[in-house]
């Protein structure tokens, strides 16, 4: 069997300041056709898995463009539309082939293209023709649009938040992929949407037996695969929210009832599904209320949403509180990080911190601060234990505060992003974390509690603030 692998994805903050462009894709990974290392990277897994699977069964696999960029603002157009084809052109190289699977992320918005993924995949379909078996991994929180479901025979998203699955999701993809490739199955689809938006955390119920029974029904019974669209709640664009998506063999009878009986019973859930946010002030009194160490997640300046990392709010409030004996972190500040380098460890002298992207950032703190320890090119661990690059890395102490600082924009993931440094965090009182929901998997089992923080920023969970335009309405909880 003949099978072409490739990958382009980002997640886009339609309301992010920082446009994404080539220098986004090539900070992240931008490899052209085979010239994908062989260390798995964040979007790449169904053509790593595909690797593997190639050498075992025999299959001459082509691999074409992998591409991935940081969350960030929308993509432009000519580097979009450059890369789409990029790929595609690999594609037509390729031919004949008999599979094509792609690691998308299902979010991913343009300069003139609400639906990325969708543009992509009606050209791949035109590409490689009716007969062939197309497959894609997606993120959870994407968009999934007709013209997706459309032109692929398979859409699977990854079922955990954090996104700890993506390589046993990509091996459910190529595994139903082949056998549809062999004739041993006949996907066929059903969307509901849920006119919603809630974002399913599986490290707490009723996410987590919510996940783990729609597992439980996949191989039974005819059903394929069944995932969950969380949606981009930051993405303004018409199929934006929570669906769900269920694939059956052959009978389509029974993936719509399916997909509708799942659906009712999540939105059954939803007000407990909702993630409880506690304003700076209050999130910072239980912190010093509770067991030691407390991680608190800035949600609002998470570089996963599409946000710069580089906000103030929580730190300067933190030090106008004079709280101490605490970590930051990662911080998005190139300028500082090249300053803290041509001082070296141990040196003292002022830092202008963060506040350099816009109002959402807040304003710059200007700090007495020591150099505690310089890390050139610092990779972190991120999902799944892929290497995660964050470029030159320092940590700097001012005021009984240690702060992560990184030239690589990027969110807290492996607490090896603090502990290469030699920021023990164990011995913290409070550790802030520049993330939504990924730090969970690291943090939380050195934290004591976790709290999540609605401070400003550019991926605010306050939805109703944000003006969107394009989204279809009513939508839970913007509509009530």
């Amino acid at each position: 069997m003949r099978v072409f692998a490739a990958s382009l994805a980002t997640e886009t903050n339609t309301f992010g300041p920082i446009p994404t462009g080539a220098d986004a894709f090539r900070a992240r990974g931008y490899f052209p056709a085979g010239t994908h290392p062989e260390a798995l990277s964040f979007f790449a897994a169904p053509l790593w898995v595909a690797r593997q699977v190639a050498a075992a069964e025999g299959w001459t696999l082509i691999e074409g463009l992998v591409a991935g960029a940081q969350p960030g603002g929308v993509t432009t157009r000519a580097v979009y539309e450059s890369l789409r084809d990029e790929l595609l052109e690999d594609l037509r190289r390729a031919l004949p082939v008999q599979m094509v699977l792609l690691g998308l992320h299902g979010a991913m918005v343009a300069d003139g293209y609400d639906d990325c993924e969708g543009d992509l995949l009606r050209r791949v379909r035109e590409i490689a023709g009716p007969g062939v078996v197309i497959g894609a991994e997606l993120d959870p929180h994407n968009h999934v649009t007709a013209e997706m479901t459309d032109n692929a025979d398979l859409l699977i998203a990854f079922k955990e938040y954090p996104h700890t699955d993506i390589v046993e999701r990509a091996r459910e993809l190529v595994t139903l992929a082949s056998a549809a490739a062999r004739g041993e199955v006949r996907p066929v689809h059903a969307v509901v949407d849920c006119e919603m938006i809630v974002t399913i955390h599986t490290t707490n119920e009723p996410g987590r037996s919510f996940v783990d029974r729609i597992a439980a029904l996949e191989g039974r019974d005819g059903v394929l695969s069944i995932s969950l669209t969380h949606g981009f709640p930051l993405g303004d664009v018409p199929d934006m929210g929570t669906k769900v998506l269920v694939y059956t063999d052959g009978d389509h009878a029974k993936a719509d009832a399916l997909a509708k009986s799942l659906a009712n019973e999540l939105i059954g859930l939803r007000e407990k599904l909702a993630v409880p946010f506690l304003g700076i002030d209050d999130a910072l009194d239980r912190a010093l209320a509770a067991a030691k160490p407390v991680v608190l997640a800035d949600r609002a300046d998470n570089p996963g949403s599409g946000s710069p990392g580089d906000s103030t709010f929580i730190l300067r409030r933190m030090r106008e509180r004079g709280i101490r004996n605490a970590a930051i972190g990662p911080m998005w500040d190139p300028l500082a990080v090249r300053i803290a380098f041509e001082a070296g460890v141990g040196a003292r002298l002022p830092l202008r911190i963060g506040g350099k992207v816009g109002p959402g950032s807040g304003d710059p703190l200007d700090l007495m601060c020591e150099v505690k320890a310089l890390f050139p090119d610092m990779m972190m661990t991120g999902l799944s234990g892929a290497p995660t690059p964050v470029g030159d890395a320092a940590l700097v102490a001012a005021d009984g505060i240690e702060i992560v600082l990184i030239t690589r924009r990027n969110q807290a993931m492996g607490t090896d992003v603090f502990t290469q440094l030699g920021c023990k965090l164990t011995s913290k009182d409070i550790i802030v974390v520049k993330s939504a929901q990924h730090f969970q998997a690291s943090f939380a089992p050195i934290a004591k509690s976790v709290f999540h923080v609605e401070a400003p920023g550019a991926a605010t969970p306050d939805l109703a603030s944000l003006p969107f335009r394009k989204i279809k309405r009513p939508k839970w909880p913007l509509d009530r």
